[in-house]
């Protein structure tokens, strides 16, 4: 199978490393498609994989193909999307190159995506068909990456990139995968669906925790419903994740934006039992953590807002839901990001300023 993986940041770089070291040979074709200090490292020094210290903490090189042009690279199998919701835009043309007729995209990225009401709802949801201009301005992502040959990809493990071609596995294996274009009532036909389950195989023979979803889109929502506050608000305050909840008052507002989130979802069909406090005592389990969001920040990189907030809002008003408390999360943690040049000014299109390394 040819794999690609675009971007090779924290996630993108683990699944290759796994990938590249787990996988016996010839399994795979591995390649990426890269730029910048990332390509230039990869191919000096391979990408060099960190993992855990409960797996040894040893440090693997992985050999794969680095390139900067699609075309060099040549039609894949599969195409592993592991960049920044901000960094899609530009990044789709070259996606786009890389697919042939049979070629599937797998999105393991953060947020509401663009495909998430192109498939897997009834026609009759009042959402059905809703192209999420927050997250595609302007309907190029959707056109060039067709939701028909995405799968949907939500991570359960945490990593990091401490330098250009390195990546350090810290916690967890856990990905979920589904078709997004899905039966619209969630029984899917998974079972039957062989390229679905190649995938699916593929991953959990690199040592994986894959789960195959029948609806892929509850579990993006219930994932976005954990992090669409403690994300902004880190990152708002520089605070790590143990002192945003040890606040009462961070705590119970972050809590009324999380209701308000429930009230969409149960809107157009995905409704969330949990409550917000018992989300809380999840993540305080933890332990204390500085988020992306906070550490992009940090580094001057453009912030994940859209696909965490602004889409969740756009979902909202599509459906005439009040959402208060997240409209002044969404204007507080855009105004600080505009002021240090992460997000783009008001009245201009929230699209990608560069592909990502």
């Amino acid at each position: 199978m040819k794999v690609c993986i675009v971007g090779l940041g924290a996630v993108g770089g683990v699944l290759a490393g796994w990938m590249g070291t787990r996988l016996s040979a010839g399994r795979v074709q591995l390649s990426a498609l890269a730029r910048g200090a990332t390509l230039q490292a990869v191919r000096a020094h391979g990408l060099r994989l960190r993992e855990r210290e409960g797996d040894g903490g040893r440090e693997s090189t992985v050999l794969l193909h680095a390139s900067d042009s699609p075309a060099e690279l040549g039609p894949q199998d599969l195409v592993i999307v592991a960049v920044k919701a901000p960094a899609l835009t530009a990044a789709a043309p070259a996606i786009a190159a890389l697919c042939g007729a049979h070629t599937q995209v797998l999105t393991a990225m953060n947020g509401v995506p663009w495909w998430f009401f192109a498939g897997g709802v009834p026609a009759a949801n009042p959402c059905a068909g809703l192209a999420l201009r927050s997250v595609d301005p302007s309907g190029a992502v959707a056109s060039l990456i067709p939701a028909e040959r995405v799968l949907g990809g939500v991570v359960h493990f945490s990593s990091a990139s401490p330098s250009p071609g390195v990546v350090q596995h810290v916690n967890g294996n856990g990905l979920i995968i589904g078709r997004a274009t899905g039966s619209a009532d969630g029984a899917s036909h998974h079972a039957s669906d062989s390229r679905l389950q190649a995938v699916a195989e593929l991953l959990t023979q690199a040592g994986v925790a894959v789960t195959v979803s029948p609806h892929i889109q509850r579990d993006v929502w219930f994932k976005l419903w954990g992090n669409m506050t403690m994300n902004p608000i880190s990152a708002l305050t520089g605070a790590a994740s143990d002192r945003v909840l040890d606040d009462d008052l961070v705590r119970h507002f972050m809590s009324a934006v999380m209701r308000e989130a429930q009230a969409v979802g149960a809107a157009f069909g995905v409704p969330i039992e949990q409550q917000p406090e018992d989300r809380h005592a999840v993540t305080r389990k933890l332990g204390s953590f500085r988020t992306s969001m906070l550490h992009d920040t940090v580094a001057g990189r453009p912030l994940e807002i859209d696909a965490l907030l602004a889409a969740v809002r756009e979902i909202g008003q599509h459906l005439g839901q009040a959402t208060p408390f997240m409209d002044g999360l969404l204007g507080l943690v855009r105004l600080m990001a505009r002021e240090r040049g992460l997000y783009p000014a008001a009245g201009v299109a929230a699209v990608s300023q560069r592909a990502p390394d």
